[in-house]
């Protein structure tokens, strides 16, 4: 019997660009006869025609699977709800915007058969997105990484195929708030990579604003790392060391010289640093107990208001 390869796709405003993957992805499958296809098309909670585009799709295409979120949950859980749907021996999920390229299939699968149970993506050429972007996501990487234990691999997106034994070891995680990539890096299991360069966005715009890079971000460190919190331990213990040598040296140079008029600018600047760092601290376990709290209430990552194909049928 043929191996099932589920392609998860999450979607979110992207009417414009279904009928250019449909065909991109088309060609792809249709050249790859040996293997069976489902592609698993999360719809966000759109605001557009995107599920209406899916569900003509769907009609046309019954390889095609639509699921239908109650609301937009955002790209990590859409991607949750995808793998959860997923039947197949393998699962790759991809974007919309055909910048994860659809030729890149067949070499997944070649890794995949001669033995790897996760086969990597990774880009070489960035030089689709902007520089600023290239530099922040550089930066996330080395910071990531430098705190964690968990290591991702640089310039890896969620573009990857996992075999059926991984995929049933990222859906047995229990987690609320989910930060994919570090799922995917947590899980392990033998591992190869395929390596290709980042195109343009085939149409529409990019949904992630620099707020939503920057709190991904932050869910990825906290979620995978406990070192800003040792961080804040260490500054505190410097910080009372310095405090008690600079009290040694004002009871030295009183003893010594006598009292001195105090520094009212000096004393407002020590309060303002001091309480500043205070705060900072504060906040970042604020971030934390954030996490804590929302993960206690074990609230579902998603709800499906409606599924076009596969099992509901």
């Amino acid at each position: 019997m043929k191996k099932l390869l589920s392609i998860v796709v999450p979607f979110f405003n992207e009417e414009e660009g279904i009928e250019a993957f449909h065909a991109s992805l088309s060609a792809v499958m249709d050249g790859l006869p040996t293997v069976a296809f489902e592609v698993i098309c999360v719809d966000d909670g759109s605001k557009d025609r995107t599920l209406q585009g899916l569900i003509g799709l769907r009609q046309r295409d019954a390889r095609f699977v639509v699921v239908e979120l109650s609301r937009n949950f955002g790209k990590e859980a859409a991607l949750t709800a995808g793998i959860d749907a997923a039947k197949g021996d393998a699962v790759i999920p991809m974007d919309a915007d055909l910048q994860d390229p659809p030729s890149l299939i067949a070499p997944m699968i070649e890794a995949w058969q001669s033995g790897f149970e996760v086969v990597l993506a990774k880009r070489v050429d960035r030089r689709s997105d902007s520089f600023l972007k290239r530099k922040t996501a550089e930066l996330f990487y080395r910071v990531h990484n430098g705190l964690s234990t968990v290591k991702i691999p640089a310039n890896v997106g969620d573009f990857r195929l996992m075999d059926r034994s991984v995929v049933d070891a990222l859906r047995s995680l229990p987690e609320q708030q989910r930060f994919m990539k570090g799922l995917f890096a947590w899980v392990g299991y033998r591992t190869t990579t395929v390596e290709y360069a980042r195109s343009e966005r085939a149409a529409g715009q990019t949904k992630f604003s620099g707020w939503k890079l920057w709190n991904l971000a932050l869910e990825g460190i906290t979620g995978f790392s406990i070192a800003p919190l040792k961080i804040w331990t260490y500054l505190g213990g410097l910080g009372a060391v310095l405090s008690l040598l600079y009290a040694l040296f004002i009871v030295i140079r009183t003893v010594v010289q006598g009292v001195d008029l105090p520094g009212y600018a000096s004393l407002m600047v020590a309060i303002i640093f001091f309480g500043s760092v205070q705060l900072i601290g504060i906040g970042m376990l604020g971030e934390y107990i954030g996490r804590i709290y929302i993960e206690s209430k074990r609230r579902p990552v998603y709800l499906v208001r409606k599924q076009y194909g596969g099992r509901s049928e």
